[in-house]
């Protein structure tokens, strides 16, 4: 599993349950953060006096990489992208798709199609689906690294949900990693209040798989988009 995260805390918001799962079960997860998000993502840090960028960034290397350990993950790195906005060059296209092409993902999470009020998503959506393309297209050279069959793709559901008319297409229980990911979320002090949000959600999401499923013992869930539909020999 690859997961594109637009800024330091996007991943354990909206997948750490999923995340801390699929590596309990043995598999591996690379976990890339574009940007700390310092411009448009630490508003509270911006409230101490004489505050510097690096202290911010540093501030949040720390807790997404604190974050980061308590869910097990231990591939992950951090492209400090500048944030708000985030600016998608040809260069960094090649840059993915060529660590697409080296982690060879069954599964892709980022960002869902859109983002009612956070432009930064809705680029880093577009910006992993191109680069998996890329990837899978013989005739982009990435030297040392061949093409990549498709992959599947996940849109993480997004904090202002309604707004940003997000369709759930799966959902995945997170019952036995629930506490690994309010531990992890607990760690950004910067946004402290998405906190209590997202306890909400998984509980809801919870609801929702119970009741799709039929499965009582699903209590907390995160649901994702699906990038494409869904392919089987039968029903």
């Amino acid at each position: 599993m690859l997961v594109v995260s637009a800024h330091a805390a996007d991943f354990v918001w909206r997948s750490g349950g999923t995340i801390a799962k699929y590596i309990k079960h043995g598999a591996e997860v690379h976990v890339v953060v574009l940007s700390f998000g310092v411009r448009g993502e630490s508003n509270d840090l911006w409230k101490e006096e004489n505050q510097t960028v690096e202290n911010v960034k540093k501030i949040r290397l720390e807790e997404s990489s604190k974050a980061a350990e308590i869910l097990g993950v231990k591939n992950i790195e951090y492209w400090d992208f500048e944030d708000y906005p985030m600016e998608i060059t040809r260069g960094r296209l090649d840059r993915l798709a060529q660590k697409i092409r080296e982690t060879r993902p069954d599964i892709i999470l980022t960002h869902d199609k859109k983002d009612g009020l956070n432009p930064d998503h809705d680029a880093v959506r577009n910006y992993v689906f191109q680069s998996s393309i890329m990837s899978n297209s013989a005739g982009v050279i990435t030297p040392g690294f061949p093409v990549t069959k498709q992959m599947m793709l996940f849109g993480f559901e997004p904090h202002q949900t309604e707004i940003s008319d997000f369709k759930p297409g799966t959902f995945i229980d997170i019952t036995e990693t629930y506490e690994q990911k309010v531990e992890a979320m607990k760690c950004f002090k910067a946004q402290g209040h998405l906190i209590e949000y997202y306890t909400q959600r998984a509980f809801m999401r919870g609801n929702h798989a119970r009741r799709l499923s039929g499965v009582k013992e699903y209590k907390y869930a995160e649901s994702f988009s699906n990038f494409f539909p869904r392919v089987a020999s039968e029903f």
